[in-house]
């Protein structure tokens, strides 16, 4: 017996509506010729009324300029065999406010996602190698950037936005690149913010936000760091959170068992 559910549909590429917004599940096709600047699958319309782009298992590349201008698009779902985001390929999509990457992610071109200017927070995988010149320039609210220590990042990679403005660095165009990409990664490191690297992992986990926080007393969720981002700031945002972690639960346990009950 034949049975289509809408989990199995999920994995049909097209576009349809999913959850109350148009949506393209994407199989990884060219969908328009940047030298030539002429639409192959869809047509301009077409393209500038997406609002989330699910891009399908088996898909390792988006390519160049992919999804540029997608004036509607506000949510990007990633499956975890894409490796590469080649240039421009999300560029002054203006509406996006979130983006899950892939687990397997290893690069992220030039510009990849300049000029989007609503997207507050990226986690960039612990697998991603490199991230190019200027790959979220101009993200005008964007104030968290969680990245690996091991990724290599280019030039003006994170100019023009909030996380910048936050930053101890001079206003220029000439700072120092070298200096303000080690301090992006640093931003959390210490004893004091630990339980900030937990709610920003790749992995977050209830038991060891819980160990953290019991440790550190009920101040702990409270407390910003340099930038002014809490604990729960970063576990609000993470995008890798598959079971929902609740504060209030975690507050409520703490309470209990100061009182040595147990819930």
């Amino acid at each position: 017996m034949r049975v289509q559910t809408e989990e199995w549909r999920r994995f049909i590429p097209g576009v349809r509506m999913y959850k109350g917004k148009k949506t393209l599940f994407y199989n990884g096709e060219i969908l328009w010729d940047g030298e030539s600047y002429e639409y192959l699958v869809y047509d301009s319309e077409e393209q500038h009324s997406w609002e989330v782009i699910i891009v399908l298992p088996g898909v390792e590349e988006i390519p160049y300029k992919t999804f540029m201008g997608c004036e509607k698009l506000e949510i990007v779902i990633m499956a975890d065999t894409v490796l590469r985001i080649e240039s421009h390929a999300f560029d002054y999509c203006q509406s996006l406010v979130s983006v899950k990457l892939s687990r397997s992610l290893e690069y992220i071109g030039r510009n990849a996602f300049e000029d989007c200017t609503a997207l507050s927070s990226i986690f960039i995988p612990p697998s991603c190698r490199e991230i190019r010149d200027e790959a979220f320039r101009r993200c005008e609210r964007l104030i968290i950037f969680s990245v690996p220590q091991q990724t290599q990042l280019g030039e003006h990679v994170i100019a023009g936005t909030a996380l910048i403005r936050a930053s101890p660095f001079e206003q220029s165009r000439y700072y120092n690149h070298g200096a303000i990409n080690e301090w992006v990664k640093n931003i959390n490191q210490g004893q004091e913010y630990e339980l900030h690297r937990a709610c920003s992992s790749f992995n977050p986990l209830t038991e060891i936000i819980y160990g953290i926080f019991k440790r550190k007393g009920l101040a702990s969720f409270k407390k910003k760091n340099e930038i002014g981002m809490t604990p729960f700031d970063y576990l609000e945002a993470n995008p890798f959170v598959e079971n929902e972690i609740d504060q209030t639960a975690i507050l409520k346990r703490y309470v209990l068992e100061m009182m040595g009950e147990t819930m």
